[in-house]
């Protein structure tokens, strides 16, 4: 009797699954974290669009991106962006210097440590925005206020992180220095700094984020240039497009900053082990 049973269906050829494997898209599980903002930028520029969220509260999307475009164009942007970037540079670098200086003489030295750390307590409590009517009277509305209000603002990360770096090194590598020869300068030098290193470098990732905060509050003082006087024109004109660009300017500039500490302390702790997750 005939069997009248269809044949089971042959399996594919190579080249046609080579052929469906170059068809397909590829697709990284990360990239799922991106569908939920992607659909809330959607939302948003439906709903601006609908008038639901009027231009006075929010500029949609597209109308930031339109805004970007002309601060771009007509060259603005990276105009005042440069203004913004030398002053907030030009703060950390002068709290760097006094916070280095500062853990350094406290953190090396008993009679430094008295001498240096209750100030640098009684300075980590001031308010910083308390602060500003003094310093405008001491120094005007100038530059110089702008600086010295990042500078008080970033040498307290960068002195208790270094701080707390130089008073907790391991007090076995100590003894064991110690034990080798090694005199004082040697053991600062081989010993005490390079284990302080990773908290000086916590210090500073947190010291960046605090010169850019401090950039905004300082750059409302009578700026004339910089990200923050784009942002009070565009208060002005009540253009919050303007505004989000700006911000927006200020988040970048901050992820930018963070890499490459970031890359400076793989390479300058290229010694350290890396951590083994369990």
């Amino acid at each position: 009797m005939t069997d009248l049973a269809s044949p089971p269906p042959s399996p594919p050829a190579p080249a046609a699954l080579a052929a469906a494997r170059r068809l397909r898209l590829p697709w990284h599980p990360a990239l799922t974290r991106l569908v939920s903002p992607l659909l809330l930028l959607l939302a948003w520029e439906l709903l601006s669009r609908q008038g639901v969220i009027p231009p006075q509260v929010i500029g949609a999307p597209s109308s930031i991106a339109d805004a970007l475009g002309g601060l771009l164009s007509s060259g603005d942007l990276g105009r005042h962006f440069l203004v913004s970037l030398q002053r907030a540079f030009s703060g950390l670098a002068i709290g760097l210097a006094i916070g280095i200086s500062a853990a350094l003489v406290a953190g090396l030295s008993r009679l430094g440590d008295a001498a240096v750390d209750p100030p640098m307590q009684m300075l980590r409590t001031l308010p910083f925005l308390g602060v500003i009517p003094l310093f405008i009277v001491w120094f005007g509305v100038g530059e110089v206020t702008k600086i010295a209000l990042i500078a008080l603002a970033t040498k307290t990360p960068i002195y208790l992180t270094l701080y707390g770096g130089i008073r907790g090194v391991d007090a076995k590598l100590v003894e064991a220095a110690n034990t080798l020869g090694l005199n004082r300068a040697e053991l600062i030098r081989h010993v005490i700094l390079p284990g302080a290193l990773p908290a000086f470098f916590v210090g500073l990732r947190y010291a960046l984020g605090i010169s850019l905060l401090a950039l905004v509050a300082v750059e409302q003082i009578n700026a004339t240039a910089g990200i923050g006087y784009l942002i009070n024109e565009a208060r002005d004109f009540m253009r919050t497009d303007v505004i989000v660009v700006c911000l927006l300017i200020y988040c970048l500039l901050g992820l930018i900053t963070d890499a490459l500490v970031r890359a400076l302390e793989n390479h300058a702790l290229a010694w350290r082990p890396p951590v083994v997750a369990g």
